[in-house]
């Protein structure tokens, strides 16, 4: 590398290294609480007396909030700086998370629950603008595989995390286990980060309508997306209302974008390819990582009857491939095409979705064992590139925005996933509902057969066997819809993984240094 390229590199000290993993622990935290609520929501629920409906807020409220902060969180760590943003965000997000575990009732948890996840992501975006801005590009192959490892990792070991707290203490104890660690990331903030400068007098200039606009179109777009499925879409009142308003925030938020200098959300990262390429990448592995975090715990639960912990137990072997892959990609990254990595990440997550399409109703951890070791792994060999990729050949003046925008792509790709994965399982659990209940009729003599061993077996307890063989039938045939169900949903994401997996080869390679190639 020339002397001249050497110079253009930042200064990479000690306190810049501590101070980058103190902030890369706070987004650890903020990533965590997206999932780790997912598997003891029935214990928040009987704890403050919930209806089923209103629990799922706890989720919901969490990701609609977070949702608006990441892209807010490039013109506030303009104005604010690195420094201040962060130590505020993880001050807020610790008292938000203390005010969750003291809530008495379902109506304050939603509350809370809202501003820790705004405050939360605050974090985000600045961990992996700060990735790309305060270390050098020959780093990279060390910076990039740890904030993809806690980008992935942090959601795949919620529901595990989750269900140890709340199965060994309380389920309390999911918020209040970060007020220590949110203490020590706030001090550490503060007494570490020196990456930039406030520039308060850009508060002047604040565009507050954009900000409002914002809020309304992804606020709108979240909860369209959460409760469309379960509320047969526009046919809820509240969904068809908050997606008029998704509309017109859309259309405020980008003629705002498009037509003042300090906007909120700057767009301009879109021209550069790499960054729209991998902010489409990003927005299928959202798909991807939330979509497999949300079915492998339902199928646990619903199919096998697993409570939470060991629905977490049984997932945990994603994370712990994670773990172990990160390094290697680490390796990897510097040594070969970045775009064959992609490549590879998005066949092999294809190959373990795949591997799922052979499900019964009877699979429990060894049978998910190889598809899960191999979605890990998939992931970290995935993400890497993409975070190299995508940042990796952007100017630092964009990188704040870019990074906003970025992690966005991701949890809308999360959103739009689970409403697609959520519509397909009910739409076909009902289709293959009415075509078993075709063959199981009284000319069949295997369902006769069925019939008459459950009503003989029942009438020897001494139950009703007839009612009950047939309550029992329905039942086989429910979770055998459910099964066939869950196996349409693997069978999209294999050909929507292995599909896309050929735009890797749209990419661009960062030349040596970061610069970003011409285009």
């Amino acid at each position: 590398m020339s002397a001249a390229a050497v110079t253009d590199e930042p200064e990479l000290t000690p306190r810049r290294v501590a101070a980058f993993l103190v902030m890369v622990f706070g987004m650890f935290m903020a990533i965590l609480d997206i999932q780790i609520v997912s598997a003891s929501l029935p214990e928040i629920q009987a704890g403050l007396g919930a209806s089923s409906d209103e629990i799922s807020w706890v989720q919901t409220a969490y990701l609609i909030a977070e949702v608006i902060m990441i892209p807010l969180s490039g013109v506030l760590g303009r104005m604010m700086s690195t420094r201040y943003l962060f130590a505020v965000s993880a001050a807020g997000f610790t008292a938000a998370s203390f005010l969750c575990a003291t809530s008495s009732s379902i109506n304050e948890m939603i509350l809370w629950r809202a501003l820790q996840g705004f405050l939360g992501g605050g974090m985000i975006p600045s961990v992996f603008a700060a990735a790309f801005t305060i270390f050098p590009a020959s780093k990279r192959g060390i910076v990039s595989p740890m904030i993809g490892l806690v980008a992935t990792l942090a959601p795949t070991v919620g529901p595990t995390v989750g269900g140890y707290l709340s199965h060994a203490f309380s389920w309390h104890w999911l918020f209040l286990v970060n007020v220590p660690a949110g203490i020590a990331v706030t001090i550490g903030v503060l007494a570490l980060v020196d990456f930039d400068k406030p520039e308060w007098r850009l508060f002047d200039s604040f565009d507050w309508i954009g900000l409002g606009a914002l809020a309304c179109f992804l606020g709108g777009m979240e909860f369209v997306l959460e409760e469309g499925p379960g509320n047969d879409w526009f046919q809820d009142e509240a969904v068809a209302i908050l997606f008029v308003v998704m509309v017109i925030g859309g259309v405020m938020t980008f003629w705002r974008a498009f037509t003042r200098d300090n906007a909120v959300v700057d767009l301009s990262a879109f021209s550069n390819t790499n960054f729209a390429v991998g902010s489409v990448f990003s927005f299928v592995m959202g798909i991807g990582l939330y979509g497999m975090t949300y079915l492998y715990p339902l199928y646990l639960s619903s199919i096998r009857g697993y409570d939470s912990l060991m629905t977490g137990e049984t997932v945990f072997v994603s994370g712990l491939a994670m773990f172990v892959t990160a390094p290697i990609a680490g390796i990897l990254s510097s040594r070969i095409d970045l775009r064959v990595m992609l490549l590879a990440g998005f066949v092999g997550f294809g190959c373990s979705s795949w591997m799922l399409t052979g499900m019964t109703a009877d699979w429990d951890f060894n049978e998910l064992l190889w598809p899960q070791i191999l979605r890990g792994v998939s992931l970290m060999i995935c993400m890497v590139p993409i975070n190299n990729l995508a940042l990796g050949t952007l100017p630092p003046a964009k990188m704040k925005g870019a990074s906003g925008l970025y992690n966005l792509m991701r949890n809308l790709g999360g959103a739009v996933g689970l409403a697609m994965i959520n519509t397909t399982l009910t739409d076909r659990a009902a289709l293959h509902t009415a075509r078993l209940s075709e063959t199981i009729s009284w000319t069949n003599p295997e369902a006769l057969r069925q019939l008459d061993m459950m009503a003989a077996n029942l009438n020897a307890t001494g139950l009703d066997g007839t009612t009950g063989a047939l309550s029992q039938m329905a039942g086989r045939v429910a979770a055998q819809a459910t099964v066939m169900s869950f196996i349409d949903v693997f069978v999209l994401l294999t050909f929507l993984f292995c599909g896309l997996a050929v735009m890797a080869l749209a990419m661009k390679p960062p030349k040596p240094g970061g610069k970003a190639p011409a285009h």
